[in-house]
């Protein structure tokens, strides 16, 4: 039985659907990393919120883990590079906080357009301000997003609600989407240009860190009201300080700082500044259903194989797990094969599904063929580590769909160039059983199944005999046995089954026998 940890506070319901599914969970919240190091090793799955930080010391402790689920957004308490070289799954839930985050956003931009904060810390203290907080309609204002994925498209919903004008900076954002939900589409300079208000809804990244840096903020038309809601270091806080005093900011509003938990920043006390203690996903509702999502989710991957909202690895449905597991054997035992049998360097990779596997998710099959190639190499390699090691290794990938159907109804096929040339073997399914029909342009049907041993011989008299001797004397049984050659008397193809692994000192005598050019022991 599958055994899960949940090491931050989460919502009962989290732990009620581990155990409904089938899952055995331990519910250990507040642990220094040191006290998590010491007890993550017997666990499967991590499920977490932001508290728990997942680095690489602990996931190098975790010698049994399978997946990290986040139950909200942001991964930033996950080192994913260190858990993808694990061969870690890591998961979000990116849906179950979107609507409670993007209200949060809408919320503080009334608070900013009129005063609301002060105007009510003025009012309890006694005084009656009245002309002093004169605030600005949102209506027929220009509303700049910086990200218009799922929570800004919400907040464009919400805003255009508001018969505001919304406009969009979104790399990702195609034409037919902003149509869809709306939006304008622009680049950054003509956003800031323009906008009154600019909300913020983008991962931190490289490429996004300082979005609104002093030199972007100076873009900006006067009067500009700012909010974030989604991630800290995406503002540069002393810039908006600045801003504000200068009067060039009429407003900010964050609910996330660089440094969380925020006792400090060069914003607090700054007259227009409006502060939350990043409370963006902090609703009731919001809270029951990212723990509810990443329990599922984390369920669904450890019991059935799916993957769903991942960020290491193709998503697959657990409905398509099922549907899929057959030919992702069938791609491990290809890649397997290829891998151990082709000499020379490597330069690239093809997968070409034809067929029935032509209408398949095609991520998952190459993530398996490349975990069975890698195998021979890697011990640790798996499905989610593959890519990225062969990309760390130069190796080109390829994925080639035929729709058609040829000789078979489904058909996946794996070829490699190398120094050599290219080589390439198939496999279909009968049934769900994985089936070797092509090996190096030789025609041969075989089982890729426990110990194996590979030869290539002249195709003559006598040699099976012998070979069955040789085998016989060392008491390796045969289970299977499976021949196939390119044309009479030319090169042959022999693929046994056996019931005990060939040792290095079989092999010797097997190469020795008269007409073999090439003997190699095979494990899948």
């Amino acid at each position: 039985m599958p055994k899960v940890l949940i090491s931050d506070k989460m919502d009962p319901r989290a732990a009620e659907i581990f155990r409904e599914r089938g899952v055995e969970v331990d519910e250990i919240t507040g642990k220094t990393k040191d006290e998590l190091i010491a007890m993550i090793g017997t666990y499967d799955g991590l499920a977490i919120r932001s508290s728990t930080k997942v680095t690489k010391e602990v996931l190098e402790a975790a010698t049994n883990l399978k997946v990290v689920g986040r139950a909200g957004i942001g991964v930033d308490n996950v080192d994913i590079p260190a858990a993808s070289a694990k061969g870690v799954v890591v998961m979000n839930t990116p849906f179950g906080n979107s609507i409670t985050t993007a209200e949060h956003a809408v919320a503080l931009m009334f608070a900013l357009a009129r005063q609301l904060p002060e105007a009510d810390a003025s009012t309890q203290a006694g005084k009656w301000e009245k002309n002093r907080f004169m605030g600005v309609e949102l209506t027929s204002k220009t509303l700049g997003l910086i990200g218009a994925g799922n929570i800004g498209s919400i907040v464009a919903d919400r805003a255009l609600g508001l018969r505001m004008k919304v406009i969009a900076y979104d790399p990702f954002l195609t034409p037919e989407r902003a149509m869809e939900i709306g939006v304008e589409k622009v680049e950054l300079d003509e956003l800031l240009r323009r906008a009154d208000f600019i909300t913020l809804h983008t991962p931190l990244t490289e490429q996004t860190r300082n979005i609104l840096s002093a030199e972007n903020l100076a873009k900006t038309r006067k009067g500009v009201r700012i909010v974030n809601c989604a991630r800290g270091g995406l503002v540069d806080e002393a810039a908006v300080k600045i801003g504000l005093d200068s009067g060039h900011i009429a407003g900010a509003a964050l609910d996330v700082f660089v440094e969380e938990p925020a006792k400090a920043s060069p914003l607090f006390g700054t007259p227009g500044f409006v502060s939350t203690p990043h409370l963006g996903a902090s609703t009731t509702e919001a809270q029951v259903n990212v723990a509810i999502q990443v329990a599922e989710q984390m369920a669904d991957f450890l019991v059935s194989g799916g993957v769903t909202n991942a960020l290491n690895m193709p998503s697959l449905s657990a409905e398509e797990a099922p549907r899929l597991k057959p030919y992702m054997t069938l791609a491990d035992r290809l890649g397997g094969l290829v891998g151990q049998l082709t000499t020379g360097a490597i330069t690239r990779v093809s997968v070409h599904t034809e067929g029935t596997a032509a209408e398949l998710n095609a991520k998952p099959i190459t993530a398996a063929v490349l975990a069975g190639f890698l195998r021979s190499q890697v011990a640790t390699v798996n499905m989610v580590n593959a890519p990225l090691i062969a990309k760390d290794r130069g190796l080109e990938v390829r994925e080639v769909r035929t729709a058609r159907e040829g000789e078979y109804h489904t058909l996946l096929r794996v070829s490699v160039r190398t120094t050599d040339g290219e080589r390439s073997v198939a496999g279909t399914l009968f049934g769900e059983a994985a089936r070797l029909v092509e090996i190096f342009d030789v025609k041969v049907e075989a089982d890729l199944a426990g110990p194996m041993l590979y030869i290539v011989n002249e195709d003559a008299p006598g040699f099976i005999g012998r070979l069955g001797t040789a085998l016989g004397e060392a008491g390796v049984n045969i289970g299977t046995f499976h021949l196939g050659r390119r044309a009479a008397g030319g090169e042959a193809v022999v693929l046994l089954s056996v019931d005990t692994p060939v040792d290095e000192a079989l092999l010797t005598r097997v190469r020795a026998l008269p007409g073999v050019r090439t003997a190699k022991a095979l494990t899948f």
